[in-house]
C-alpha cells in the first residue's frame, strides 16, 4: 500500500520538528512550581506546626492503610468499567492510565493512597502484559522488523527503573500539593503536544489518502478508454511478480522474539529486584540503606551506556558507508546530545511514575513520538518496557503487603482482557481507516484525563490540608 510505504517517512518528517517550545514550556513551568514552592515554604512555620499537628503530620506522609473488601457492589462495578476502559485505551496509547486508576481507587473504592498506587501498577502490569503477547503476534506495518523496538527499550527502561526509585522516594518527602502541581503542568504540556503532532499526521494521512484515491480514480479512466474492458476482480498479471511470503502466526511470534535483548532486560530486572528487596529489608537512612540505594546507579548507567554506545557506533558506520537508514525506528543522529536527552528523559519519566504509581507511560509514549517512532511502533514499545518496571513494582509490593491478593487478582483479571482486546479492536480500526493518528489521539486523551483527574483529586485534598491547619512544606524523609 502506499500508505504504508509512506509511513515512516510520513512520522519522520513530522517529528523532526523543532521541541524547543515544549522544552522551554517544561522549563518555564518546573520554574514556575519552585517560586510557588518557595513562597508557601516561607509563608508556613515547620516547627510550629509540627508542634501543633504532629500527628496530623504524620498522617499525611504516612496514611493508615484502608483494604474493602471484595463483593458485588455499585463500587466494584464501577471500578471494572473504568478500569477496564482505561487499561484498553492506555495500552494502546502506551501510557498505562496510572493517572485514572489511582484517583479511581481511592475515591471511588475507599482505598489507601499508597494502596490505590499498588493496586494502579497491579492494572498496568496485567493490561501491558496482555498488550506484549499482542504485539508478539502482529507485524510491522511498514517493514520488515518487530513492531516492538528492542533498542529504545534496553535504553530506556534501565534509566526509566532508577528514576521510579527516585520518583518513590521524592514522594514521601515533597507536599501533595506540589506533586499536583508538577503532575499537571507535566501533564498538560505532553498531551497538548501529543494532540498537535496528532493533527499534523491526521492532515498528512488525508493528503495521502487524497492522493491514492486520484490514482485509482485516473487509473480507472484509463482502463475505461481502452477498446476491451476486463472486469477487475478477473485480472491476473501477465508476468507473475515476487510476493512477499506470508508469515504464518507462529513464524510472526517467532520472529518478533529477540532472545538476546529480552535476556538483558531481564537481567536488569532482576538487579533492580534485588536491590530493592535489600532496600525494603533494611532500617530506613541506615548506612546499608543508602548504600543499595546508590548501588542502582551504576546497575542502570552501564546498561544505558552499553546500548548508547552501540547506537552511536552502528549510526555512525552507516553514515560513513552512506546508508542513510536508521539504526533503530526512532529518526534522529545519535549523539552524545541526543544520548544524554534521551537518559533525562528516562528518567524523569520514571520519576514522575514514582511520584504517581504508574509505568512512566506519560513520559516514554510521548517521548518516542518525538524521536520519530511511528505510533504502532511507540505504543508496542513503551507498553514493553513498562511491562517490566511495573511488573518489577507489583513484586516489591506484594513482598510489603501493599495490596489485598483476591482484589489484585481481580483487577488484574479485568486489565488483562481489556488490554488484549483495546489493543485488537484499536488495530483493526487503524488497519480499515489507515489512521495510525488514531492512536496519538488516544495517548493525548488519556493523559489529559489523567491531568484533570489529579487535578480534581489534589487540589480537594490540599484544599481540605489547607483547612486542618496541616503543615504543606517538605517533610522528613527518615520520619
Amino acid at each position: 500500500m502506499v500508505m504504508e510505504g509512506n509511513a515512516g517517512s510520513l512520522y519522520g518528517r513530522l517529528n523532526r520538528a523543532s521541541t524547543r517550545g515544549f522544552l522551554a514550556y517544561v522549563a518555564a513551568g518546573g520554574a514556575c512550581a519552585a517560586v510557588l514552592a518557595c513562597f508557601v515554604l516561607s509563608a508556613a512555620d515547620p516547627t510550629a506546626a509540627a508542634g501543633r499537628n504532629d500527628g496530623m503530620l504524620r498522617l499525611s506522609s504516612r496514611s493508615a492503610r484502608v483494604w474493602p473488601d471484595l463483593a458485588f457492589n455499585w463500587r466494584v462495578v464501577v471500578a471494572t468499567v473504568v478500569g477496564f476502559l482505561g487499561s484498553a485505551f492506555g495500552t494502546v496509547g502506551g501510557v498505562g492510565g496510572g493517572g485514572i486508576f489511582v484517583p479511581m481507587l481511592n475515591l471511588v473504592v475507599g482505598f489507601d493512597t499508597k494502596s490505590a498506587a499498588a493496586l494502579s501498577k497491579c492494572m498496568i502490569m496485567g493490561a501491558s502484559a496482555s498488550s506484549v503477547w499482542y504485539n508478539l503476534q502482529v507485524s510491522h506495518p511498514t517493514k520488515e522488523a518487530p513492531v516492538i523496538d528492542y533498542k529504545l527499550a534496553l535504553l530506556f527502561q534501565p534509566m526509566l527503573m532508577l528514576g521510579i526509585t527516585i520518583g518513590v522516594e521524592l514522594s514521601v518527602i515533597f507536599p501533595y500539593w506540589l506533586i499536583t502541581v508538577l503532575i499537571i503542568i507535566l501533564f498538560v504540556g505532553t498531551s497538548s503536544r501529543s494532540f498537535y503532532k496528532g493533527i499534523l499526521m491526521w492532515r498528512e494521512e488525508t493528503r495521502i489518502l487524497m492522493e491514492t484515491r486520484e490514482r485509482e480514480e485516473q487509473s480507472k479512466a484509463a482502463c475505461a478508454a481502452n477498446d476491451v474492458v476486463i472486469d477487475p476482480s478477473y485480472q491476473e498479471p501477465l508476468l507473475t511478480q515476487p510476493q512477499p511470503k506470508e508469515k504464518s502466526a507462529l513464524e510472526t511470534f517467532l520472529f518478533n522474539l529477540r532472545w538476546k535483548n529480552i535476556l538483558v532486560l531481564m537481567s536488569v530486572w532482576s538487579c533492580f529486584l534485588a536491590l530493592q528487596v535489600l532496600k525494603n529489608n533494611s532500617k530506613s537512612c541506615s548506612t546499608f540503606y543508602w548504600v543499595i540505594n546508590i548501588l542502582q546507579v551504576p546497575v542502570a548507567v552501564s546498561v544505558f551506556l552499553w546500548e548508547a554506545v552501540k547506537l552511536c557506533r552502528e549510526s555512525r558506520l552507516r553514515r560513513m558507508n552512506g546508508n542513510l537508514e536508521c539504526v533503530c525506528e526512532a529518526s534522529i543522529e545519535w549523539s552524545p546530545a541526543q544520548l544524554v536527552f534521551c537518559a533525562f528523559c528516562g528518567l524523569l519519566g520514571g520519576t514522575v511514575g514514582g511520584l504517581l504509581g504508574s509505568g512512566g507511560g506519560f513520559i516514554l509514549g510521548p517521548l518516542l513520538l518525538e524521536l520519530g517512532c511511528i505510533p504502532q511502533v511507540a505504543s508496542a514499545t513503551a507498553t514493553f518496557v513498562m511491562m517490566f518496571s511495573s511488573s518489577l513494582s507489583v513484586v516489591e509490593f506484594y513482598f510489603l503487603h501493599r495490596f489485598p491478593i483476591p482484589f489484585a487478582g481481580y483487577l488484574i483479571f479485568v486489565s488483562i482482557l481489556a488490554g488484549f482486546w483495546g489493543q485488537c479492536l484499536v488495530r483493526k480500526i487503524v488497519h480499515v481507516l489507515k489512521r495510525a493518528s488514531l492512536i496519538v489521539f488516544i495517548l493525548s486523551s488519556v493523559i489529559f484525563a489523567s491531568a484533570l483527574t489529579m487535578g480534581v483529586v489534589g487540589t480537594q485534598k490540599s484544599i481540605s490540608m489547607i483547612n486542618s491547619h496541616e503543615y504543606m512544606g517538605f517533610l522528613d524523609f527518615c520520619q
